[in-house]
């Protein structure tokens, strides 16, 4: 899969700070999409352990919480994305874009409840020019910046 090999050729050492920690978070929520789409169990710890290639008690505390969180409220994170969206439904999204709206949307809400939320469409528009097609950064933009209010 060619968004599988995108996602996961950026990925960092995870002692590299917090920039790293947001990659493997994202490369996490999309493991679980992915997961998700074929119908298999979302192994949460696998998931974790495997991409810091440590064990997972050891893992940083921020991509545990970022998938967990992501895990739990996903499907009313989907329900105020599909809201928030004209012609098209969160489904039909790529899966590394729907990584990138949901770890912006679980960092706002559910992780840090002071956050900026001008630095978390900054930090998800770095991502979608990584990972995206240009015209695909701005879609993030526009929606998280609705989103993210």
């Amino acid at each position: 899969m060619e968004d599988e090999k995108n996602l996961e050729d950026g990925l960092l050492d995870p002692n590299g700070g917090r920039n790293a920690m947001e990659r493997i978070a994202l490369i996490a929520i999309f493991d679980a999409l992915t997961q998700i789409a074929i119908k298999q169990p979302v192994n949460v710890e696998e998931i974790i352990s495997s991409l810091s290639e440590m064990p997972y008690e050891d893992c940083d505390p921020f991509v545990k919480e970022a998938l967990i969180k992501t895990l739990a409220h996903y499907h009313e994170e989907v329900e105020v994305f599909n809201a928030n969206m004209r012609k098209w439904t969160f489904d039909r999204l790529n899966r590394v874009e729907l990584a990138i709206l949901l770890l912006a949307y679980t960092h706002r809400f559910f992780l840090e409840e002071k956050s900026d939320k001008a630095v978390i469409i900054d930090v998800a528009i770095k991502q979608a020019k990584t990972y995206l097609e240009p015209k695909d950064a701005k879609f993030v933009n526009a929606i998280l910046d609705n989103v993210l209010a």
